[in-house]
């Protein structure tokens, strides 16, 4: 990834890329570095989770600047629209659950990231998110950890 950086700056950091996120960054560290998951995990956990609350926070604000050039008006008119038309139906139905299923599944555009900003969006309360969409990056990173490791274990066993 990054070889001029240290190995547990790349996970860290890595951990915080959107869409990346540690749901990936875990299995990276394990082939990438050798390392087992109990090392990846808190370190990628942390990573993904530190600018959440942030986003959380403060991105009313960064919308509100933003929103002053029509470049950055129509990206956010786009991602938000395509956000609000996958999370819809769950978060109006289910609201903190359904945040928690978008960001427990480890797909492409699901994740920390996306979910801070349905919960932006839905104007969900801050504690109630974080809560939730730490416990969601905590499964998803989870599964992704698990089919990796056992992908690993059949594929040695099989070629001995």
């Amino acid at each position: 990834m990054f070889d001029m950086f240290p190995e547990w700056f790349q996970v860290f950091f890595g951990s915080m890329v959107p869409w990346v996120e540690s749901r990936y960054i875990i299995p990276y560290a394990m082939w990438e570095f050798g390392w087992s998951w109990w090392q990846a995990f808190p370190l990628a956990i942390l990573g993904n989770m530190l600018p959440i609350p942030f986003v959380l926070l403060f991105f009313r604000f960064v919308e509100k600047f933003l929103r002053r050039f029509r470049f950055w008006t129509n990206i956010m008119d786009w991602l938000f629209e395509r956000t609000r038309k996958r999370a819809d139906i769950k978060i109006k139905k289910y609201e903190y659950l359904g945040l928690l299923v978008f960001v427990a599944i480890p797909l492409p555009f699901t994740g920390a990231w996306t979910g801070s900003l349905v919960a932006y969006l839905f104007n969900l309360n801050f504690s109630k998110s974080l809560l939730t969409i730490l416990i969601g990056v905590v499964i998803s990173a989870t599964i992704t950890t698990v089919l990796y490791s056992t992908s690993v274990l059949i594929w040695s066993s099989i070629n001995g």
